[in-house]
């Protein structure tokens, strides 16, 4: 099954992304570039339920893509296939080159340090304490001294916004939900991943700490050139991070596009989908 629009190269220039806070719009992104990630024709199913039927895209580096879709379509699904935590049934998935379907336990655990992934519901340890989860894959991966793996527990601590040492001895349960989330994406950013994957970074979140996500997903890719793929379905993350967005609809990628190419989409189905919780939908008047 082909979906010719899925793969289409978008144009070099990206346009501003207008933000309604103070932090800058996402770098521009060099699009003429070969893509570092590129999934083509993934079909994937989960007993009788078809969730992918020719899934393709292209991500280049540098660049931050949400991905959107209703409930239940399958987005954070494209992330454990990225990493092997999940198995298509049919297709190809390149990352930096190498095909990931194929790739046996070292070759993953090889893409797993380029690549790190934050869990929508965290995926704490329950044992271990804040800066034990922290130092958990550091400490596997063979990455820096203990001294320098604390040094990086408290500097990742302090760019998500827990700077008080006492958060450190903290066990899971004695953590709100906001702060697990924000222990949880120190932890994905503790090695300095070239890609982060984000499955609903935001959820759960008050405004405050929204906002402080967005900033920081947005400083990895000005300061870093870190690539984000970020699966959510908060529009106010959408329209801040966003270099380009791809809805999932129809077990394939529907749409790929600026935010502001959704907006002006000829299909209401994207329009309204992109306006998030303002006003109505037009069909219920």
């Amino acid at each position: 099954m082909s979906h010719d629009d899925d793969t289409t190269r978008p144009t070099p220039v990206v346009p501003v992304v207008e933000t309604e806070n103070d932090w800058p719009p996402p770098q521009p992104v060099d699009y003429d570039q070969e893509p570092i990630i590129s999934f083509r024709e993934v079909d994937k199913a989960f007993g009788p339920k078809s969730v992918y039927e020719g899934l393709s895209l292209d991500v280049f580096r540098g660049e931050t893509l949400t991905i959107i879709g209703r409930s239940g379509v399958g987005e954070s699904v494209m992330l454990k296939l990225l990493i092997g935590l999940l198995e298509s049934d049919q297709g190809s998935i390149v990352a930096f080159g190498d095909e990931v379907t194929t790739m046996g336990e070292k070759g993953l655990l090889g893409l797993r340090k380029r690549v790190a992934m934050l869990f929508q519901g965290g995926a704490l340890f329950d044992s271990l304490t804040t800066a034990e989860n922290i130092d958990y894959p550091m400490r596997e991966h063979g990455w820096g001294t203990r001294a320098e793996r604390s040094a990086r527990v408290d500097e990742v601590l302090a760019q998500v916004g827990l700077p008080d040492p006492l958060v450190r001895k903290r066990k899971p349960s004695e953590l709100s939900g906001g702060m697990r989330k924000r222990v949880a994406l120190a932890r994905a950013i503790a090695m300095k991943p070239e890609v982060i994957l984000y499955d609903e970074p935001t959820t759960g979140l008050d405004p405050v700490n929204v906002r402080r996500i967005n900033g920081l997903i947005l400083r990895l890719q000005r300061e870093l050139g870190v690539t984000s793929l970020v699966v959510t379905h908060d529009m106010d993350t959408v329209f801040t991070v966003t270099n380009r967005l791809a809805m999932v609809k129809d077990k394939h990628i529907f749409f790929t596009g600026t935010p502001a190419e959704a907006k002006a989409h000829p299909e209401r189905y994207v329009r309204e989908f992109v306006r998030g919780g303002l006003g109505i939908i037009e069909e219920d008047l």
